[in-house]
């Protein structure tokens, strides 16, 4: 069957790397001075997080650095520009095609600033044809990995014959606040880590790989306040609702159930869970909803521990364990993020 298929999928990480043990002395120092029962909180949110280690464009000691916005924006963009530049030209490799074989680009991030976007430069960088169409997803956070793939599926179901890529890049530990002590900062800080993903999509005759059976976004009612950033003097300031899992399970049921069966398909057909793993308890909230279906999300629970929640990038790294694995032919996936607006992004796939 023809259609638009996924025929690529890698990652690539920056240079720094730590255990989460090893960088708990960084966050007591952090601390140091504050309340007994805040450190001893914060120590325990960061042992509890269920993330081994997380990888970073700064070193630990840049990051509990005190340095402007425009100093952390600027490690940001240089670095985004390598991470984009190396994490496409592996997909190009690993797909066989060449740069200017591409027809669509969409780049996603929103964990920095930069005009002109990645696209612009990886354009530039890779040679990319000067007739390419160019997307940057932007403020759609940890959702948005999924949003530009429903971006790219809509052009090339438009368009056959054609080929996209989809290019996530985030550095969340760019946007730590130092001079915040807030459970939103202290969270984030606990549980995401930066890295970079890429997609390669295409609407040829003959492609391989997953089909995209059908793709839908949802928008929660009134949530605009549960996530996102308030752009401050001093960077990016998480905002993260302790409500967030909880939302997630009220609404689950409209989420999930009339999508599938608008394509012809049910939660009891789907045989893989290919989810965002926001972090620990919304990963223990769609398993309490689907463990009693004998689904299981062992490579979204594995990815939150390798790598922590890299934003966009993170459900990608997720996708690309089932791209590996030999699955059989007809098996259905869900691949699902939330992220803020507060949405939810879906996509049903077919081997």
């Amino acid at each position: 069957m023809e259609g638009t298929r996924i025929v690529a999928v890698t990652k690539s990480l920056p240079q720094y790397s730590r255990n989460t043990k090893d960088i708990l002395p960084f966050v007591k120092k952090w601390l140091y001075g504050q309340d007994d029962r805040l450190q001893r909180k914060v120590l325990k949110i960061f042992e509890g997080a269920a993330v081994d280690k997380r990888y970073s464009i700064m070193s630990p000691e840049e990051v509990f650095e005190a340095t402007s916005f425009e100093d952390k924006n600027n490690v940001y963009i240089r670095e985004v520009k390598k991470l984009g530049r190396t994490v496409l030209q592996q997909a190009l490799v690993k797909s066989g095609w060449s740069a200017d074989s591409l027809d669509y680009i969409i780049t996603v991030s929103c964990t920095g600033i930069m005009i002109p976007s990645l696209d612009a430069y990886l354009i530039n960088d890779l040679d990319l044809r000067k007739d390419i169409v160019r997307l940057p997803v932007t403020e759609m956070g940890c959702a948005a990995g999924v949003s530009g793939l429903i971006y790219a599926s809509n052009f090339l179901r438009s368009n056959p014959g054609k080929r996209a890529a989809i290019v996530a890049v985030e550095s969340p530990t760019a946007t730590f606040q130092l001079n915040d002590y807030s459970m939103a900062n202290m969270v984030s800080a606990a549980i995401f880590g930066d890295g970079a993903a890429c997609v390669l999509v295409s609407s040829e005759k003959g492609a391989k790989g997953p089909r995209i059976v059908g793709e839908e976004m949802y928008h929660f009612p009134n949530a605009t306040q549960m996530m996102g950033f308030d752009l401050t003097n001093s960077g990016l300031k998480m905002i993260l609702d302790p409500l967030v899992p909880q939302t997630i399970f009220e609404h689950f049921p409209e989420i999930i159930h009339p999508f599938l069966r608008r394509y012809g398909s049910s939660i009891e057909k789907v045989d893989h869970l290919i989810f965002h793993p926001g972090g620990k308890k919304i990963v223990e909230t769609v398993e309490d909803l689907f463990g009693a279906l004998g689904k299981n999300l062992e490579d979204t629970r594995e990815t939150l521990r390798l790598y922590g929640n890299m934003s966009s990038a993170t459900v990608l790294y997720v996708l690309e364990r089932f791209m590996e694995k030999d699955i059989p032919k007809g098996d259905q996936g869900l691949l699902l993020s939330f992220g803020p607006g507060f949405s939810a992004q879906r996509i049903l796939l077919e081997w």
